[in-house]
C-alpha cells in the first residue's frame, strides 16, 4: 500500500475516533422497549463508511434476533456487506426500524426476510424458523441478540412481571430458538450469543438483566462443548456501553446523558464498533474458537 493511502486511512480512523470522543448525548427518554432507533439523538452509527467487505460470509444465511436496530442492525448490515443473506426477528413495535434495516441489507445486494413477533412465544419461534427454511433452505449463522432490561435501584422494586419478561426474552427464548434452529444447522455453521459486561462485573441496578446475561455466558460455554462433535461453533460477544435504542428506552434521561463516560475510553461505543466482532466469530477466521467470549467494552479489563 502506498504511504499516501496509508496516511489517508489513518486520517479516516482518527477522525472517527475523535468524532466519538467529542459526541455529546443530550438527556432523552423513550417510553417503551426495545426503543426506536430513528428517534435517537444522535443517531447510532451502524457501519463505518470505510468498512470494506471481503466475502467472509459469502453465500451464508444468518438469522438475527433483535436485528431491526442497535447492535442487531449493525451485525445484519456487516453480514450483508460480507456476502450473507439475513433474516431478522424483531418486536412488531419496531417496524419502521426493521424496514430501514431491510433497505440497508438489500442495498448491499443481499436478500432479507422480516419476522415480526414475540420471542417469548414458542409457536412464533417455530413459525419463524419454518419461514426461514422455506425461504432460504438453511441456517448457517444464528445470532441470539434480543434483550430487554428494567433498571431498578432496589431489589424490592423489581416487578415480578418485569423479571419474568427479562428471563423469558433474554435467556429462555435463546434456549428455545437455538433448539429449534439446530435441526437445520450442520457442520461448519455457528451460533453467536450476545451476553454483556454485566455478566462479569454485575450491575447494582440491573440485577435480573445481569443474571440473564450470566446465564447466557454459561449457556455459551456449555453449548459449545455440547456441539463441538457436530462441528458447530458457539461463541459470544460481551458488549460494554453501546449506544442503542435499549438505552434511551430503559434508563432515565440523566443516566442517558452520562452513558458510557465511566469507561477507560470515557465514551459509549457505537454499534459499528462491536459488529465486526460478530463478523470475525461467524467467519472461518474463528475456526479454532468455540466457547469463547469477546469483550468490546471501551477498555475495561475483565477477568473471564
Amino acid at each position: 500500500m502506498l504511504p499516501g493511502r496509508l496516511t489517508e486511512n489513518r486520517k479516516q480512523k482518527t477522525s472517527f475516533v475523535m468524532e466519538q470522543m467529542e459526541m455529546e448525548i443530550p438527556a432523552q427518554k423513550q417510553d417503551a422497549q426495545p426503543g426506536i432507533e430513528s428517534q435517537m439523538n444522535p443517531q447510532p452509527i451502524y457501519i463505518r463508511d470505510d468498512y470494506q467487505g471481503s466475502g467472509k460470509l459469502q453465500g451464508k444465511l444468518a438469522l438475527i434476533t433483535g436485528g431491526d436496530s442497535g447492535i442487531g442492525r449493525a451485525v445484519a448490515v456487516h453480514f450483508a456487506r460480507e456476502g450473507a443473506d439475513v433474516a431478522i426477528i424483531y418486536h412488531p413495535r419496531e417496524e419502521e426500524d426493521a424496514q430501514k434495516t431491510k433497505q440497508l441489507i438489500e442495498a448491499e445486494g443481499r436478500k432479507t426476510l422480516l419476522l415480526p413477533g414475540d420471542l417469548r412465544s414458542l409457536s412464533f419461534i417455530k413459525e419463524s424458523v419454518g419461514k426461514v427454511i422455506s425461504e432460504f433452505k438453511r441456517i448457517n449463522i444464528l445470532v441470539n441478540n434480543a434483550a430487554v432490561q428494567y433498571p431498578q435501584k432496589e431489589l424490592t422494586d423489581i416487578k415480578d412481571e418485569d423479571m419474568v419478561a427479562t428471563f423469558e426474552t433474554n435467556i429462555l427464548a435463546m434456549f428455545r430458538l437455538t433448539k429449534t434452529a439446530l435441526y437445520h444447522m450442520n457442520e461448519g455453521d455457528c451460533i453467536i450469543n450476545t451476553t454483556s459486561i454485566t455478566s462479569y462485573r454485575g450491575s447494582e441496578t440491573l440485577l435480573d438483566y445481569s443474571s440473564t446475561k450470566g446465564a447466557i455466558t454459561a449457556f455459551t460455554r456449555s453449548l459449545s462443548q455440547h456441539l463441538v462433535d457436530r462441528g458447530i461453533r458457539v461463541n459470544a460477544v460481551a458488549p460494554g456501553p453501546i449506544w442503542t435504542p435499549l438505552i434511551v428506552a430503559s434508563f432515565d434521561p440523566d443516566r442517558v446523558a452520562s452513558f458510557g463516560k465511566n469507561t477507560p475510553m470515557e465514551r459509549p461505543g457505537q454499534p459499528a464498533e462491536v459488529a465486526p466482532a460478530y463478523v470475525f466469530l461467524a467467519s472461518e477466521d474463528a475456526s479454532y474458537m468455540t466457547g469463547q467470549v469477546m469483550h468490546v467494552n471501551g477498555g475495561e479489563v475483565i477477568n473471564s
